[in-house]
């Protein structure tokens, strides 16, 4: 039985006080750069999926950070290249929005299967990088959504 991936997922932005934001490169589409993205798994919670794709795509712990949920929402029509992993009805995802604030840039352990590089990048460059329109939308909002200290 083929598994699919549900159409709600999470965008996380991850930034610095300083609004340095993480990039990651995708392994199945080098050169396309992005924040931390991933499908809700069944009975999940955002938050839990939150925790699961970051912890996974850069090996921190969101817990020892300032999450913040931006209370946004995007609907998107899922790229053809990517809809083979949707029931094949489902043509539209929506992602949530989150920020992850550190107090400044670190080093992250990528998955090798789904990236090959990151890089911090000031928030205006990082906005112009990423190749999702959400992506950019989020990060052009940070400079109004970061916490601008640290808790």
């Amino acid at each position: 039985m083929t598994r699919y991936k549900q159409p709600v997922s999470v965008l996380v932005v991850i930034h610095t006080v300083d609004l340095e934001v993480l990039l990651l490169e995708r392994a199945d589409h080098p050169g396309y750069w992005q924040s931390v993205t991933g499908s809700c798994e069944a009975g999940e919670t955002l938050i839990e999926t939150v925790l699961r794709e970051v912890r996974e795509e850069t090996g921190l712990d969101v817990r020892q950070y300032a999450l913040t949920d931006w209370q946004a929402q995007n609907v998107y029509e899922i790229y053809p290249q990517w809809r083979h992993r949707y029931a094949p009805d489902i043509l539209y995802n929506t992602e949530h929005v989150f920020g992850l604030q550190l107090p400044y840039p670190v080093a992250v352990q990528l998955a090798p299967r789904e990236h090959l590089n990151f890089q911090w990048l000031a928030w205006q460059d990082a906005a112009e990088k990423v190749f999702s329109p959400s992506n950019r939308a989020a990060i052009l909002e940070l400079p109004k959504r970061a916490i601008r200290k640290m808790p």
